[in-house]
C-alpha cells in the first residue's frame, strides 16, 4: 500500500484569516504583482509594462524638485483608505511629507494626511483607476489625484475633494501641456505626450520645466 505524502502547506486561501492576509500572501506568492482592497474586494494587479514603467520614470524626473524638502516622492507605498476596514490602494505614484514614515499605521501603509498627490497610470484594471479609486481618494481627503489615462490617451487632474468626490476635473490630451497643482510643493509643467508615449517624447527632449 501507497502512503500519501503528508501535506504541510495549507492553500493560500484557507491560511489567510483576513482578506489583508490575502493580500499579503497573494504578494508572496505572485512576485511583481500588487494587490489592493478597494470597497472590501481583493483587486490584484500584473506587473506593469515596459511602458508605465518608462512614464513613472519620466514622472520621477519631472518631480525631482519635491524630493530632500519638506516633501519627498515615492513609488508603491500604501494609502490607508476611509471607505472600509481594510480598504487601501497602493498608487503607482505618490508625493509625500518628508516625514511620512514615521505614521506607518501597518502593512507598509500610511494616513491620508501624509500625501499631497497620488498618481495613477492605468493598466489592465483601467476602469479601477478611472470609477473606484476617485471615491475612494476623494473620501480620504487627497488633495490631488492624477490618472495617466493610457486607455484613452488624456490625463486627468482631480483636486478639491469634498465628501466622497473630487469638485475639480481638468483634462489634457496629446500634444498639450499643463502645471501639477502648486499644493504638491512646485511648480511644475510637463507634457502629456511624455506620460502616455515616454519612448518617444524623450527624443524630442525633456519633456517639462520647472517654474518656481
Amino acid at each position: 500500500m501507497t502512503v500519501a505524502p503528508e501535506r504541510t502547506e495549507l492553500p493560500v486561501a484557507v491560511r489567510a484569516k483576513t482578506l489583508m492576509d490575502l493580500a499579503e500572501l497573494t504578494n508572496t506568492v505572485l512576485p511583481g504583482h500588487r494587490s489592493e482592497i478597494l470597497e472590501g474586494q481583493l483587486i490584484v494587479t500584473p506587473a506593469a509594462s515596459g511602458v508605465h514603467a518608462r512614464s513613472l520614470s519620466r514622472l520621477m524626473q519631472a518631480l525631482d524638485p519635491l524630493m530632500g524638502g519638506e516633501t519627498d516622492v515615492v513609488q508603491a507605498v500604501g494609502l490607508w483608505l476611509t471607505t472600509g476596514r481594510e480598504d487601501h490602494a497602493i498608487p503607482d505614484l505618490a508625493v509625500v511629507d518628508e516625514d511620512f514614515e514615521d505614521h506607518e499605521l501597518a502593512y507598509n501603509c500610511y494616513p491620508p494626511s501624509v500625501f499631497r498627490m497620488v498618481v495613477e497610470i492605468t493598466s489592465s484594471n483601467w476602469r479601477d483607476d478611472l470609477e473606484r479609486k476617485p471615491t475612494a481618494y476623494a473620501a480620504a481627503g487627497v488633495p490631488v489625484y492624477v490618472i495617466v489615462d493610457r486607455r484613452h490617451e488624456n490625463v486627468i487632474v482631480l483636486t478639491d475633494p469634498v465628501d466622497d468626490e473630487y469638485r475639480t476635473r481638468s483634462e489634457h490630451r496629446a500634444g498639450e501641456s499643463f502645471v501639477f497643482p502648486e499644493s504638491i510643493g512646485a511648480k511644475i509643467e510637463i507634457e502629456v505626450d511624455l506620460l502616455l508615449n515616454p519612448a518617444r517624447a524623450a527624443t524630442n527632449g525633456r519633456g517639462f520645466r520647472h517654474l518656481g
